[in-house]
């Protein structure tokens, strides 16, 4: 089978690579990691990357581009594969569905509709044929089409801490692109040193980062250990401090106390709190809100975001009323999802 795939983020691409494991005879087209072997991509993901709304801006015209040789490429699809984007990905569907009216389109990492442009359900369910959701509450979102297939992360957490065997020990994490670790970075350098020489401090860098760019943005970086994976940080970790992201479930999955602490460019951090009106940063909160009306940490935000208060939130953080929180967390979200998805995308 030919599947043409638009998975635009790593995030997506890890859990189409779990997807994978589960199916035969697949062979990928379309906008993907090219260390994935089931196929060539049109573009790697590393061309489609962008940093705020700024940056979106600049490159509309070569996106609008990107998605007509997609729509050629579609020809040679037996099915066709939309992971999260929705900026991208949903007007690419309404192409798509235009040009090829009789090919199945999924859509799989569903926008985030419960957040903000809740019009874009219509559009989900007018383009697509198949909406698969990670999340259990996004169902209710939309009249039809639209199951929930499990969460990915359920399927790719596969370390075990040992909480005896992490006291001590920080991770912090600072996030994974430049400006999010340029603006992040100095404080928790500055962090790291009032916590002193008794802690075992952890730095997370993505592993694709070189030594000249590990150099350029993570300025004293030799004051931490350095880890690559995520997982084997957080495994070790009596606490993290971690900026936004998948990291920030990841470790509540994995019962890692935590503090969200983010800093985005002002213009961003006003479009999405002023204009679209978000209220919650971390996912795990934002779940745990929808299924109980509960949070499971913390979030220091923008000015916040200091060396005294993040100093506060490791000294008084409940430890056990977040372990029973990640723990009802764990059980709403119930099972993993990429067995669910291989299952679809190989019916006939």
């Amino acid at each position: 089978m030919n599947l043409l795939v638009s998975a635009l983020e790593p995030s997506s691409n890890l859990h189409l690579k779990e997807v994978l494991k589960h199916t035969e005879n697949v062979e990928l087209i379309g906008i993907f990691d090219k260390n994935i072997k089931e196929g060539v991509p049109l573009y790697d993901i590393s061309q489609m990357a962008i940093m705020g709304v700024v940056d979106a801006l600049k490159k509309l015209r070569w996106f609008f581009k990107v998605a007509d040789e997609m729509v050629v490429l579609a020809a040679e699809a037996d099915k066709i594969l939309l992971m999260d984007s929705s900026g991208f990905n949903l007007p690419l569907a309404k192409k798509l569905k235009a040009k090829y009216p009789d090919k199945e389109i999924i859509y799989y990492i569903l926008p985030q509709v419960w957040a903000s442009r809740p019009k874009r359900v219509k559009k989900l369910e007018l383009y697509c044929d198949k909406l698969l959701g990670i999340l259990p509450f996004e169902t209710a979102y939309y009249q039809s089409k639209t199951q929930y297939v499990g969460h990915p992360l359920l399927d790719e957490i596969t370390v075990h801490r040992d909480e005896t065997q992490t006291k001590g020990c920080i991770a912090f994490m600072p996030g994974s692109r430049a400006s999010e670790i340029t603006r992040l970075m100095p404080i928790f350098l500055e962090l790291r040193r009032k916590l002193g020489n008794d802690i075992r401090p952890l730095l997370v860098i993505p592993p694709g980062f070189s030594r000249d760019k590990i150099a350029k943005l993570y300025r004293g970086n030799r004051e931490f250990e350095v880890v690559r994976n995520t997982h084997e940080a957080l495994k070790r970790a009596e606490f993290a401090f971690i900026c936004s992201g998948t990291a920030t479930l990841e470790a509540a999955l994995m019962g890692v106390p935590f503090t969200l602490a983010y800093i985005a460019k002002k213009v961003d951090f006003f479009i999405g709190t002023k204009l679209l009106g978000i209220k919650q940063v971390g996912l795990a909160n934002i779940i745990l809100t929808h299924y109980n009306q509960t949070t499971l940490h913390h979030e220091l935000l923008q000015e916040k975001v200091t060396v005294d208060n993040l100093l506060k939130e490791y000294y008084n953080t409940n430890r056990q009323i977040f372990a029973e929180k990640a723990e009802e967390l764990k059980t709403y979200l119930a099972h993993g999802s990429s067995h669910n998805v291989a299952k679809i995308l190989m019916e006939s």
